[in-house]
């Protein structure tokens, strides 16, 4: 059996089988997206919840055909401000169909670009590491009081 159907341990973490879910969306329509998405799906990750990351400011490309409800186009359309949001999923089908249900529903594209794929995750096994140097905690600088 393949590891990516089973994961496996080391010491500190355990490889887990989930699901990477990943969407596009103009900027503007992200955090409606991901409102959306937490209600159907916590987005647990050890001790956090609503975990996820968006890239930002992506040019996506695309020419409307016919049946677009645009109407066909000659030239190929560059649209700025397109960002990538990527978050894990537990490998359940029930709650996958409601999040991509959900994704369609708020948003503003009639064609939603949304992708799945099966990944292993690192979970942490909790292990005491209050003092390691190069936890974010041990340093100066933290990024949330910038």
């Amino acid at each position: 059996m393949s590891i990516i159907a089973t994961g496996f341990d080391t010491a500190p973490i355990e490889m887990q089988p989930v699901w990477l879910l990943m969407f596009q969306a103009p900027s503007e329509d992200v955090d409606r997206i991901f409102d959306a998405i937490i209600r159907i799906a916590p987005l647990k990750h050890g001790k956090t919840d609503h975990n996820a990351y968006r890239a930002t400011g992506g040019i996506e490309y695309y020419r409307p055909q016919n049946g677009a409800p645009t109407g066909a186009e000659d030239d190929t359309r560059h649209r700025p401000d397109v960002d990538e949001m990527r978050l894990f999923l537990p490998r359940d089908p029930i709650t996958l169909r409601a999040v991509i249900e959900a994704i369609y529903a708020v948003h503003s594209y009639y064609e939603p670009v949304i992708t799945v794929t099966e990944v292993l995750r690192s979970q942490c096994k909790g292990l005491d590491d209050s003092n390691n140097p190069h936890r974010w905690w041990n340093k100066a600088g933290d990024w949330k009081t910038s």
